[in-house]
């Protein structure tokens, strides 16, 4: 009878002390699973900037007037001859004839004035209002055509330190498209090559101010541009990936790594060619912009 009790005891203890191993263990296995899963997962796009365009804030955007690309029109501020509109929750840039032609203040990256031009146009830059490292750009707009000769309007982003007007802090001393200044273009439309129908991609830098490969990194896509889409390209890691009503619809691998610097955001309605307008007016409206980060 002491036997028993004894081994019974002994048992009992080793039973106890057996249990809370495996107890020990189950819990440490769930906790390494646990830890291991939350880091495999992917974490979720947080906004830090938005604007729905129920007004034009100038805490987020200001005008940007600059001659580029042999454009045909004058960029005007604070939206002369309607060419920047917010009404009814959505900004509206547009290109307009004034129908006879009239004096351009706008300087190219060389001083030089543009001449005198019917047609006047609305672009707006987020320059030293709302600048990100990498992180996710996204706006969603559209067209009032299919698409038309000498229309170029674009969603695009710049590095902060361009050099090109607006000149507002002491580092913007940097060529385009050199490191510091490098060009992602998210959405272009250029009208005289065909309807409905955009490019996107990123500007190879040469290594030299003013010389961009601009074709080598960028792919045409279909889409129907006088209906609402979500245009955006994002980077985490090395790519960057673009995307159309949150589909991947292209990726430049390992080009991601060589835009580090923080990035301003560009809308615009430019004129590209002699073309003649068809009507008085082209418009891209924009319903709002937003930046995500991870």
């Amino acid at each position: 009878m002491i036997k028993t009790t004894f081994f019974t005891k002994i048992l009992s203890k080793y039973t106890v002390i057996y249990g809370t191993i495996v107890i020990v263990l189950i819990v440490l296995t769930a906790y390494i699973k646990k830890d291991k899963f939350n880091k495999e997962m992917p974490t979720i796009w947080q906004i830090d900037f938005f604007d729905d365009f129920d007004t034009f804030n100038k805490n987020n955007w200001q005008d940007q007037r600059i001659w580029v690309n042999n454009e045909t029109h004058c960029y005007v501020p604070d939206g002369e001859f309607g060419t920047r509109e917010v009404s009814e929750g959505t900004l509206k840039l547009k290109v307009i004839d004034t129908g006879k032609p009239r004096p351009c203040d706008n300087l190219d990256k060389h001083g030089k004035q543009h001449p005198e031009t019917q047609y006047v146009a609305g672009r707006i830059a987020s320059k030293n209002k709302k600048e990100f490292i990498k992180g996710k750009w996204t706006a969603r707009l559209k067209l009032s055509s299919n698409g038309e000769p000498s229309m170029f309007p674009a969603w695009w982003i710049l590095g902060a330190q361009n050099n090109e007007s607006p000149v507002q802090e002491k580092n913007e001393t940097i060529c385009w498209p050199l490191t510091g200044s490098g060009e992602i273009d998210i959405f272009e439309h250029h009208g005289d090559h065909q309807k409905d129908h955009f490019t996107a991609g990123a500007i190879k830098s040469l290594g030299e101010c003013d010389k961009g490969d601009w074709w080598s990194l960028r792919k045409g896509f279909d889409v129907s541009l006088n209906e609402y889409h979500e245009y955006s390209v994002e980077w985490q890691g090395s790519d960057l990936v673009y995307r159309v009503d949150g589909k991947e619809i292209y990726r430049n691998v390992g080009e991601g790594d060589k835009y580090p610097e923080p990035m301003f955001a560009i809308l615009n309605f430019a004129k590209i060619t002699d073309s003649p307008m068809k009507g008085s007016e082209w418009v891209m409206e924009v319903d709002w912009v937003k930046h995500e980060y991870k």
